[in-house]
């Protein structure tokens, strides 16, 4: 089994969500005790596709994050690196275009797409400038990026806590749950290792996003991120 190591090479990356794509989704509902539903709920809010529009959802994995987007009437397009992931996606939601490609490379023209979203996923791209100026290329002018990532509770002694959970409880949990719980050992440090609410939100104005903003989720758990494109 693949475990990823905190420079993220792509290949180790990719290879180790390929070895978890089968139990993903049912793994991040127990190991996120149900919260990751309310997460994606407030991903597609802050999101708020339209008919005819165009979304692309970057590390889509098996595409259950897409499926919001199409229910609104949006032309959605999961894309993905791992894919393992894509196959399961495939699999389970044929009538998707899901599509292979590297967040720092978007195999896109500019200026495709009117909304583009990453949720848990900008964290494991080696290149997190590259993907947010990449992500800016494929938007339109006055288009929009929503970020969710996991982030740092802005309670003290809750963050205290909830390092405890992901550095002691998440990995024996993971062994019960996951085909690759070395895996979640990687998703504990990264989040750890990963900036706080208000540096992403600085990196995502130096990419060239306009009318940054952020909203803690879960008291921080995760975060919401959201930029437009200038017109």
């Amino acid at each position: 089994m693949t475990r990823a190591s905190l420079d993220k090479q792509p290949h180790e990356v990719a290879s180790m969500f390929d070895d978890v794509a089968e139990r993903y989704d049912l793994t991040n509902d127990v190991l996120s005790l149900g919260q990751d539903r309310i997460w994606r709920r407030a991903v597609a809010k802050a999101v708020d596709a339209r008919p005819a529009q165009r979304v692309l959802d970057l590390a889509a994995g098996t595409a259950t994050s897409s499926l919001p987007f199409t229910k609104a009437g949006a032309y959605v397009v999961p894309c993905d690196f791992s894919l393992g992931m894509l196959q399961v996606g495939k699999r389970r939601h044929p009538w998707l275009p899901l599509t292979a490609g590297d967040a720092t490379r978007l195999p896109f023209k500019d200026d495709t797409f009117d909304a583009v979203t990453i949720s848990f996923g900008l964290r494991n791209v080696q290149g997190t400038e590259r993907a947010m100026r990449e992500m800016l290329r494929v938007t339109r002018p006055g288009g929009r990026v929503v970020i969710c990532e996991f982030s740092h509770p802005t309670w003290a002694p809750f963050r205290t806590l909830y390092t405890e959970y992901l550095m002691r409880a998440l990995p024996p949990v993971a062994r019960r749950v996951s085909s690759n719980p070395d895996a979640y050992v990687y998703l504990a440090e990264s989040i750890r290792d990963w900036p706080d609410q208000a540096e992403l939100a600085s990196m995502l104005g130096d990419a060239g996003w306009s009318r940054v903003a952020w909203r803690n989720l879960s008291g921080g758990i995760a975060t919401l991120h959201r930029g437009f494109k200038d017109s």
